[in-house]
């Protein structure tokens, strides 16, 4: 009889990982039997209650990892550490995001370096720095989107371009990358409402303009990464729509 094999624990770096559909993300990587690198930047005090979370589950399995991804330096030294940690990248969730309205006319070069950074500089730095550890490891690689790259919002210039950027980076990154790193991008509709006042009235007319009539949940993102990472090896350089049919 011979025996049993040990299963090789698969490590997998998320930024913005700390709250909203960045913690439900790495709380499903995390049951899917990932260890998991909870990048934040300014929220501490979520990221490490999600990390003691994660840890009561299953020890060891979580840490956190503070960066200013819109600084390469703070990119290249989050992979670098997240490597000391578990040795190796398999996954890479580019989740961390600003998001925040750029009137024409009151656009200051602030809100490019912040938006710009957040959205696509540092989903672009972070890549590449693990791109050896993912490529050694058949790893993958999922983008955070955003249905509104199709259909641009008023007053979010910066945000949107910064968005469509990523999408084409997705595309790039899954060609330059393979044959070994898949590479694939999730565009959310309304998920979560934005941090802040949404008055009743402007919730109720988004709403109706989503088919499905409902807003989704953070699982609905989770599952299409989980989707992405184990049931869709044979696709690379999408990016899958989640918005209730708002995109059509």
């Amino acid at each position: 009889m011979s025996p049993i094999k040990e299963k090789k624990i698969k490590y997998a770096l998320i930024t913005g990982a700390a709250k909203r559909i960045g913690a439900s993300i790495s709380r499903n990587i995390h049951q899917a039997g990932y260890n998991v690198g909870i990048h934040y930047n300014s929220s501490k005090k979520d990221a490490k209650k999600l990390c003691d979370e994660l840890n009561a589950e299953r020890a060891s399995s979580a840490q956190i990892f503070k960066a200013d991804i819109t600084q390469i330096s703070d990119a290249k030294t989050l992979v670098n550490s997240f490597l000391q940690w578990g040795g190796k990248v398999d996954l890479l969730i580019n989740n961390a995001s600003s998001f925040y309205p750029t009137p024409i006319g009151d656009i200051t070069e602030e809100n490019w370096n912040d938006l710009i950074g957040t959205n696509l500089k540092g989903p672009l730095f972070i890549s590449q720095e693990a791109s050896a550890s993912l490529r050694k490891n058949k790893g993958s690689i999922i983008n955070l989107v955003d249905i509104h790259i199709k259909s641009p919002p008023k007053d979010h210039a910066v945000y949107i371009v910064a968005k469509a950027g990523l999408e084409i980076l997705t595309r790039s990154l899954a060609r330059d990358l393979a044959p070994e790193v898949r590479v694939n991008g999730i565009s959310p509709g309304a998920i979560l409402w934005p941090e802040g006042n949404l008055d009743k009235a402007t919730k109720d007319k988004i709403l109706n303009s989503v088919p499905l009539k409902r807003k989704g949940d953070p699982q609905d993102i989770s599952d299409c990464a989980l989707f992405l990472i184990n049931s869709a090896s044979y696709i690379s350089g999408q990016t899958i729509s989640v918005d209730g049919g708002k995109s059509i």
